[in-house]
């Protein structure tokens, strides 16, 4: 019998209980692919080497994987990375799967969580459910991606005006690396006049980026600057990888994987 996998490729997080939410893809994933063997990657060595050393946990990269994976003789090997826009670690993972056509027969790749029309859609409105109630007038929903200078990151762009499509008017798309910034969003709150910010992180995890970029007590933080300049918010502490539709989303994307 042929031997098959499926590999589920994260950035990673250190953060203990954040990595529920790439759990959760994971098992999704898993589920939808019975008879194939599963396994884990993370890219970040930086956060495999701090897994390693304070957790004692052996996190692979993606390259470890492979070479596991044609020493072994598989034949088939279909990777889910849990990217949110086509970037440049999606580019770097796509080269690494590259390098071994020749060693497993079978390589197929799934798209990121935001690629066409129907996952904006689908995204939004995951995303929009998440909301403890209806916004109020005068109150805005602020999410923060993390943002690339990757011609990919026109995603945040799209996404935004995809939920306002929608009608999901009052929502502005932020990033923490790249633009836009926090200052051009807080511009955009108060030209709409906005009393108060809903603050919900683009992120697949909840990790160091929404504790300490967001929802940080530090001055440069997003709560902070944005309660600076008068304006209230409230902080929803979600990522992407806990909402049982976006997991669901991926999977999806996954049975889409296409040979490489």
């Amino acid at each position: 019998m042929a031997k098959k996998a499926v590999m589920v490729v994260s950035f990673g997080t250190s953060l203990e209980g954040a990595e529920k939410a790439i759990i959760n893809i994971e098992k999704t994933c898993e589920k939808a692919f019975p008879g194939y063997d599963f396994f884990r990657a993370f890219t970040s060595g930086f956060i495999i080497r701090k897994l390693k050393k304070t957790r004692g946990l052996d996190i692979p990269t993606p390259a470890e994987v492979l070479e596991y994976l044609s020493a072994e003789g598989y034949e088939e090997l279909v990777c889910q990375p849990t990217y949110i826009i086509g970037g440049i670690e999606h580019d770097l993972l796509t080269a690494s799967l590259l390098k071994y056509r020749d060693r497993i027969p079978v390589i197929r790749i799934g798209k990121p969580l935001l690629t066409d029309e129907r996952d904006y859609e689908k995204v939004c409105t995951a995303l929009m459910a998440e909301l403890p109630r209806p916004l109020d007038f005068g109150e805005a929903l602020v999410l923060m991606g993390h943002g690339s200078e990757h011609q990919a990151n026109n995603t945040y762009f799209m996404f935004e005006d995809m939920m306002r499509d929608m009608g999901f008017e009052r929502t502005f798309v932020g990033t923490v690396e790249g633009f836009p910034r926090l200052d051009y969003i807080v511009r955009r709150l108060k030209r709409n006049r906005i009393e108060k910010a809903i603050l919900m992180p683009l992120l697949i995890v909840a990790g160091l980026h929404v504790q300490e970029d967001l929802a940080g007590d530090e001055e440069d933080s997003w709560k902070s600057v944005i309660e600076t300049n008068g304006i209230g918010t409230e902080v929803i502490m979600k990522g992407l990888g806990e909402i049982d539709g976006i997991a669901r989303l991926f999977a999806e994307h996954m049975k889409e994987a296409e040979q490489i």
